[in-house]
């Protein structure tokens, strides 16, 4: 795998994905392809589309969407190590750029440096973040990034005048809370419904989604959740906005109980200035996992995204 001079300043070049060269150009084939902090579940024919998952969520959350689209785009799954499977490398130290870089590469090396056209990203939460860093510091790998309910800087929702440094004790604490349940035995129980007024409710306002977001949870590393809370939480992609050369669309999510459509915008929509080619819009009637919540809504965003 190729170093790329627009990473060579800061960071280390990470071992490669092990993923088949044996014709330049033909796509990398179909089925599992194993990286070192990533796996990548390739499925489907047509563009490239790249699904990215969130916090602590395995490739699953993607289910209905690749259900829909894989007969008409090749889809490439990526799921993090330790969300869904054991944690290997990503168990100590920084996650999230290292997996940045990972993602970059293998979109290198399976799409772009096969002949093929630069893929969609869609990401949801931390994988929106992952494709706005990709978008700002590798920009050839990305086609159009489709974001969805996420921030250049989550910060601001803790305090509009949030620094990285000022939330640095907050991601350190939260981080040091999670690392202790590593370990701990697992529940036991069947995993239902937690309820709407649970940490998970704040998620998902459906049954379904708040039950398949608990499962998630459950099987994720502790470990990992935690630094990739943390580097979510210390990173600020607001400066490098203007290096997003690639058109962004924002999908944020929004409901009466928690947030009136006036404060989401505002909350939302004012972080992407500086992106040169954007637009935004707001699903009401959802929580955090805009898919689970709204699936009609949220299946037409994605068709007129791809479809532009």
């Amino acid at each position: 795998m190729k170093r790329r001079t627009s990473f060579a300043a800061f960071f280390i070049l990470l071992v490669g994905l092990i993923v088949s060269r044996a014709d330049a150009a033909e796509p990398c084939p179909a089925g599992l392809a194993e990286g070192k902090r990533i796996t990548v579940l390739v499925e489907g024919d047509g563009p490239d589309v790249v699904l990215i998952p969130g916090l602590s969520t395995s490739r699953a959350v993607w289910d209905a969407t690749a259900k829909r689209l894989q007969a008409s785009y090749r889809l490439h799954r990526v799921q993090i190590r330790g969300f869904g499977d054991a944690a290997g490398v990503n168990a100590e130290g920084p996650v999230l750029e290292p997996i940045m870089r990972e993602v970059a590469d293998y979109i290198d090396d399976c799409i772009t440096d096969r002949g093929r056209a630069a893929p969609a990203i869609i990401g949801h939460s931390m994988g929106g973040l992952t494709g706005l860093m990709i978008a700002a510091r590798a920009p050839g790998e990305v086609g159009r990034l489709m974001i969805v309910d996420a921030l250049p800087f989550i910060g601001t929702l803790f305090n509009t005048a949030a620094s990285v440094e000022s939330m640095r004790p907050q991601a350190e604490q939260m981080a040091a809370m999670m690392r202790a349940q590593h370990g701990q035995p697992a529940p036991t129980a069947p995993v239902s419904d937690p309820g709407p007024v649970s940490m998970v409710g704040g998620m998902s306002n459906q049954p379904a989604g708040r039950t398949a977001i608990l499962g998630w949870m459950r099987t994720a590393d502790a470990r990992v959740t935690a630094q990739v809370l943390h580097d979510v939480m210390t990173t600020d992609m607001r400066g490098e906005l203007a290096a997003v050369t690639a058109p962004v669309t924002l999908l944020y999510a929004q409901d009466d109980s928690l947030m009136t459509g006036e404060r989401a915008k505002a909350a939302f929509e004012p972080q992407y200035v500086g992106v040169p080619k954007f637009s935004a819009q707001m699903v009401a009637g959802s929580r955090h996992f805009i898919m689970l919540d709204q699936p009609e809504t949220f299946a037409k965003a994605v068709d007129d995204f791809l479809a532009d």
